[in-house]
């Protein structure tokens, strides 16, 4: 079982950490190809893409990107003043989840996922604002594991207390950034805009805890 705040030694050579404490570290090679490279295809055309407007200082905003909300019924997710309720798992979605799930336990991490928050950029001008992971619903210090396609991306992260430099984790096709405990307590991320062309879906699966998902 991993500890919080401790990677542990890992044989798989497409791993590196970024940090020890709170862990963070990019896998490298997750789906393999053709799959991976087939399930960017399917989902950008599969999915019913949304572009929700979130209310900031007093102003109802559309989102810059698209982005599905999907899993287990009980997952249901509050951000920025709206409530989501989850879509039915896609196929590819779930394939990609057990890969997650399959990749870890071989990096020596037990996790399990009952959602995720698909988002799709269509280049590099779209973007996240900086935030953390750090709704109710997903209980103290959560593990997150975010599947990049598509065209690669830097995600910025920055220290809560400012206490180092800020830096980047920069994201290949089939990759999967792990996010473990202490991340979103201590830090937030941002994926900013960039001249970088193409297409680029990341998928963030989560575990929404059923006895705090108010309605």
């Amino acid at each position: 079982m991993w500890s919080p705040g401790f990677l542990p030694t890992t044989t798989d050579e497409a791993a590196e950490t970024l940090l020890d404490s709170p862990p963070l570290a990019v896998f490298t090679g997750l789906l393999g190809e053709p799959v991976a490279t087939e399930a960017l295809a399917r989902l950008a055309q599969d999915l019913a893409w949304q572009r929700p407007t979130l209310r900031l200082f007093g102003r109802e905003h559309p989102i810059p990107r698209h982005q599905v909300w999907m899993g287990s019924p009980e997952a249901r997710y509050r951000y920025s003043g709206r409530d989501f309720t989850p879509e039915a798992w896609h196929p590819d979605v779930a394939t990609i989840r057990d890969a997650v799930v399959e990749r870890l336990d071989a990096a020596g991490i037990t996790a399990h996922f009952n959602s995720v928050l698909l988002n799709r950029y269509a280049d590099g001008e779209e973007r996240m604002g900086w935030h953390s992971d750090d709704e109710p619903e997903l209980g103290l210090d959560p593990l997150i594991a975010a599947v990049s396609l598509g065209a690669e991306r830097p995600l910025r992260f920055r220290w809560k207390t400012r206490e180092a430099e800020a830096f980047n984790a920069w994201l290949p096709h089939d990759s999967l950034l792990l996010m473990g405990p202490g991340v979103q307590r201590r830090l937030q991320h941002a994926l900013l805009p960039r001249r970088l062309p193409g297409l680029r879906i990341s998928l963030t699966f989560r575990l929404v805890k059923a006895e705090t998902s108010g309605d």
